[in-house]
């Protein structure tokens, strides 16, 4: 790989053994895929829930404090596994908890800002068209590739903190252009109605694409779907296909240029409602018994807060149901009266945390919940290998569930 000289001298250990560790990773990474040079970052996201790190992964945190590690650029968190205010009552433990605390103390330290959200283009500085960035969670990278226009791999923890300690991060993937056009076409021809129907069709293109390296071409929407619809979509897009990019035809920034004549030659797959259907009805039956309900994946914004708690208003939930959102919006919904809405009917809303991934199964058996319900598709496709049987429905249909213990 090519080096300037900052570069150069970040390699030499000019700039502390922190920096010499973070450049010679992004080394090896560029090389293993083919990356000619770096190119400059303007924001960094970064995975560091408990579950994933361990306590090696503290231990390698803290010992980069000790190097005097601190980060060049704007680096913010993915969302945590464990919420400190609240996770002896659902089973978590006190060792969980403590590998959090060190965490968010070593991260503090090296000035990386503990956002503790995986909808940071719904709540912090979104990235802007063109803009190159190194973020780490999939969701958070399909829409800012794709919705906003800007450009990201799917950065591993190390790999992300390593473009916080840099500002740079090796140009390879969705970087450059030619990785970034249609590889192949979708025609819709059943138009998704909810939430939990925009997350099928990404379901449903992932599953058919099934591969990074491919780019889908979205054609026929007869609706320009909102924040929370694309938040839905590109999250099980990626779930299912590993997909960090889409275009939808005439709609997201990059899809305006495309002529799409030139791409009359790719794959047209059709979209219909029995493919719906099909996917919808591998996930439970109405009247089956369930455990547990739970919102999230993506972590729900302040408007899909305000709509859980309208309906929520004056119920009585049957079975535990539990809200995950981002500390920003959880303040808002606090200030709003929302949370008080959506506990007063029994269930908890968690700020900070993103279920599936604070210890889902050690909190499924703590509780002895196996049938879990959710809108969300991709915590479907993600919890049926943490134990669970998971049923997917409409928010509102969810709700209903909990009131009456069963998939209605």
């Amino acid at each position: 790989m090519y080096l300037n000289d900052e570069e150069k001298s970040m390699l030499n250990g000019d700039f502390g053994q922190a920096k010499k560790w973070a450049i010679e990773h992004q080394i090896k990474v560029g090389k293993f895929f083919s990356a000619s040079k770096f190119v400059n970052v303007s924001q960094a996201h970064m995975m560091v829930d408990p579950e994933s790190i361990g306590q090696a992964g503290v231990i390698f945190l803290e010992n980069l404090v000790n190097k005097g590690a601190k980060v060049s650029i704007p680096t913010i968190t993915d969302p945590r596994g464990v919420d400190l205010n609240y996770y002896k009552p659902l089973g978590q433990t006190e060792e969980m908890a403590e590998i959090d605390r060190r965490t968010i103390r070593a991260c503090t330290s090296m000035g990386i800002m503990m956002t503790d959200t995986c909808v940071n283009y719904q709540t912090i500085m979104p990235p802007v068209y063109g803009d190159h960035v190194a973020y780490g969670d999939t969701g958070v990278v399909i829409y800012s590739n794709s919705v906003c226009g800007a450009r990201s791999n799917f950065e591993g923890g190390p790999s992300a903190l390593a473009a916080g300690l840099t500002g740079r991060t090796p140009k390879y993937g969705l970087h450059l252009d030619e990785n970034r056009l249609p590889t192949k076409r979708f025609c819709v021809k059943y138009q998704p109605k909810d939430l939990t129907d925009w997350g099928i069709l990404g379901a449903i293109i992932g599953k058919n694409l099934g591969s990074y390296w491919e780019v889908p071409l979205i054609e026929a929407l007869e609706v320009i779907p909102n924040s929370d619809e694309l938040k839905h979509m590109g999250a099980a897009m990626a779930s299912y296909g590993s997909t960090p990019l889409f275009h939808l035809h005439k709609i997201t920034p990059e899809a305006k240029n495309l002529k799409i004549e030139k791409f009359a030659n790719l794959d047209l797959i059709d979209i219909n409602s029995s493919d719906f259907e099909a996917l919808k009805s591998s996930f439970g039956n109405k009247g089956d018994k369930i455990d547990v309900v739970v919102f999230a994946a993506p972590q729900l914004s302040i408007v899909e807060i305000q709509k859980v708690a309208n309906l929520s208003n004056n119920q009585s939930f049957k079975v535990p149901v539990i809200v995950c959102t981002s500390p920003q919006v959880y303040a808002d919904s606090i200030r709003m009266g929302f949370i008080e809405k959506i506990e007063n009917s029994g269930a908890k809303v968690l700020q900070g945390t993103c279920f599936y991934q604070q210890y889902a199964r050690e909190i499924g058996e703590a509780n002895s919940w196996k049938r879990l319900l959710s809108n969300s598709t991709k915590i479907v496709n993600i919890l049926g290998g943490y134990g669970y049987t998971p049923a997917l429905a409409s928010m509102e249909n969810c709700i209903l569930a909990a009131v009456k213990g069963e998939i209605v």
